[in-house]
This record gives structure tokens, sequence and C-alpha cells, in this order.
């Protein structure tokens, strides 16, 4: 960890962004979803190359924010800027064109399809036109198979089916099918929830090779030790604020945990810490 507080991955990203400019920038962010106000205000930065933890306890507000960030949501009030310019995204489709990709917790993975069909799964390939043509299975296969060499990730049969493979394999296709379409941030919303020991292991050394490449990370994650393992900063929401933020290198698992039950900020409704 370098003195600025950032690895030395997202400090290399930031070479080709030498005013320091921040890949993401969310102000005053509010979501109500009627009487419930699920984000109240929140303003956030993600830097390029870096991998940013975002942490709360159930309800805390966490996934709502990521979901505006990804386009599933439309925030209430509040402005999003991506590299600088002023962003409106009211679906997915429109954040990917941004270059925005987020891997759910369920993976949305289509088990009765192979690897190369769900890596390509809504942006398939075809012979032909693509009303009246055929899929280019082998093409889509070729192509997929460099994917995830790329990336590092290890599926020997490109032919199985997703249901035939391991908790860390349906990881690591879902991961890399957002991956392996150029994104700028990618959100992850619980990735090694119900892995193995060396399954965990390969997602984070993923998420590694991820930010060496310069992109943004959103990581969510209850298995707070893996917090520790790849991201530069935290940031932890409570009661849909943003009641503290921390470089990695200043905080320990102890004082999170205290921020995430509500400790250590003025109150519940609270301002940074």
């Amino acid at each position: 960890m370098t003195g600025s507080g950032l690895s030395e991955a997202a400090q290399a990203a930031s070479h080709s962004n030498p005013h320091g400019l921040a890949r993401v920038t969310m102000r005053g962010i509010q979501k109500r979803f009627g009487s419930i106000e699920a984000l109240r205000g929140v303003d956030l930065d993600l830097m390029p190359g870096e991998c940013l933890g975002l942490v709360g306890d159930n309800a805390a507000g966490k996934s709502t924010l990521t979901k505006v960030l990804s386009g599933a949501y439309v925030a209430d009030e509040g402005t999003i800027t991506i590299d600088g310019a002023l962003a409106s995204f009211r679906t997915p489709a429109e954040a990917r064109r941004h270059r925005i990709e987020m891997v759910y917790q369920d993976l949305s993975l289509c088990d009765t399809i192979d690897v190369a069909g769900n890596l390509f799964l809504g942006r398939e390939k075809f012979v032909g036109a693509s009303l009246f043509g055929f899929l280019a299975k082998r093409r889509m296969a070729e192509e997929a198979r460099r994917m995830l060499d790329g990336l590092e990730i290890n599926i020997p049969n490109m032919s199985a089916l997703v249901a035939q493979l391991s908790g860390g394999q349906r990881q690591s296709i879902a991961i890399a099918r957002a991956a392996a379409f150029d994104p700028q941030v990618l959100i992850m919303d619980e990735p090694t929830s119900a892995l193995a020991v060396a399954e965990v292991e390969a997602v984070l050394a993923l998420i590694q090779r991820l930010k060496a490449r310069g992109v943004s990370v959103v990581l969510i994650t209850h298995r707070l030790q893996d917090l520790f393992r790849v991201c530069d900063r935290i940031a932890v929401m409570y009661e849909g604020t943003k009641v503290a933020e921390r470089q990695i290198a200043k905080t320990d698992l102890t004082e999170i945990v205290k921020l995430i039950v509500g400790e250590g900020h003025v109150s519940k409704r609270g301002t940074a810490s």
C-alpha cells in the first residue's frame, strides 16, 4: 500500500488520469420506496483501478445504491458523473453503454446452457442475420475461451452445462461475462458467499487482476476479511446513509464491525466520522 492509500494497480491506472479525476462521482443520491427512505443523500467516489468495499447491515442501503449505479433503479434525487461528465441512465442496458456492469448475488446464469452460451447470453453471435440466422456456436466457443484465458479462469470443458460446474466456476463465469466486455466499473454483490476456501481465493485473485487492468470494482460482501485482501477503501452504510469511509491501511476489522452495527459515528442518521 502506498502513501496515498491506493494500491499500486490503482495508481498505475491513474497515470492515464493525471488530474486524479474520479471515474464515478455520486452526489446526494436519494431513493424512496413508498414511505421508506432507502437512501438519504449518499455521496460516493470511485477511482480508476481501485476496489471499494461497500458494507453495512441488512437494509443499510448498499444494494440499493449499487442498483442505482447499475441502472436497475432510478434515483429520486442526486447526480451521477462518469469520468467528469454528467450521466443519466434508467435501465441496466443504458448503464452498460457507460461501461458499468453488475454481477448479482444470484449470478443470473442459465443452468441448461453451456459455458460459451452463458458468456454471450444476450449478446449472441449469429451466422447470417440474427433474425433468420443460426447461432455461431464455434465462433462463440473460441471467443469464450479467449475471454476466460485472458482473465486466467480455468474452465476445462467449454461445452459443459453450467449446472454441472462448481460454485467457484459458476461465480467465475458470471464475473467473466461482465468483465470480458471491457467495463470501466464492475459491481460485485457477495461474490464469495457459499464458496469453498480455494474458490474464494480464485475469485479474490480475479478481482486483483481486474484492478490491474484499470477496472474500478465495487465489492459488497459480508465476508469482511475479504475486504482487507483486495480493497483500497471501505465505505460503510447505515440506515440509508454513508456514515464512514476508511482507507484500508488505516482501519481494522474491529473498527469496521463497530461502524456497521452503529457504533463510532455521530447518530443513527449521522454524518461520516
